[in-house]
């Protein structure tokens, strides 16, 4: 299937799908080569962190239209046989975006998502990180403003061009949906290192405190569960 590429980002007021809000949504149409970029109202103050990590304040958002008004623009932006791209998507962007489209009350798009915090973890298990901003760095792309929606998705573009070389989109989404044996740690304070040179007593605290029941996290789980690190009950 011939998809239209699409990358986009949000910038939050904080982590929780469920209690936080969008305060900025861009996106990217290479091929049309349009961009689309807006503030949104959050109907609530943005804390001080996210500020500073944004720079976004609540003068700059106080008068901007509150989702509901945004999303009609942002669903044209993404019409047709579109495939929506973001780091980190499955575990956040997409989230935030069904749980806007909820307290909207509007239907929620039949769009395609594909997540390249997951592509990087599986076929570049040789970086020690997959953050967006190192994999910039490993790809040799001019700095940006980091955390600003518009300024991360055009990195996040030239980022996975490279990535997928001439790879169709397609063939792209029909690898990442194929599971595999994780076989490095993909994140933390051990990432990089073989599964196997992993601490038992590490991959069992991931455990107790949940971090392995987290969808994305699954290939993980059962990585550790081959070396014999957790239960199957962990």
């Amino acid at each position: 299937m011939k998809w239209r590429p699409i990358y986009y980002d949000t910038e939050t007021t904080g982590v929780r799908p469920s209690k936080d809000r969008i305060i900025e949504i861009a996106a990217f149409d290479p091929e049309q080569n349009k961009t689309f970029c807006s503030f949104v109202n959050p109907e609530c103050p943005i804390p001080p962190e996210v500020t500073g990590i944004t720079n976004i304040t609540d003068d700059m958002v106080k008068d901007a239209r509150i989702f509901q008004a945004v999303a009609p623009d942002f669903i044209e932006f993404c019409s047709g046989n579109v495939l929506l791209i973001a780091h980190n998507n499955d575990a956040f962007d997409q989230q935030f975006l069904e749980a806007e489209f909820a307290r909207a009350s509007l239907p929620f798009p039949n769009w395609k998502f594909l997540d390249t915090l997951k592509w990087s973890r599986k076929y570049r298990s040789d970086l020690p990180r997959h953050s967006l901003q190192f994999l910039r760095e490993a790809y040799g792309i001019e700095a940006n403003q980091a955390h600003r929606a518009l300024d991360d998705v055009t990195v996040l573009y030239q980022i996975f061009s490279r990535m997928i070389d001439d790879l169709d989109l397609q063939s792209a989404i029909d690898l990442l949906s194929q599971k595999s044996d994780i076989v490095r740690m993909p994140f933390g304070k051990h990432a990089g290192k073989p599964l196997s040179e992993i601490p038992k007593d590490y991959a069992r605290w991931l455990a107790e405190n949940g971090a392995l029941d987290k969808k994305e996290n699954s290939a993980l789980k059962e990585g550790f569960m081959k070396l014999g690190f957790i239960g199957a009950s962990s």
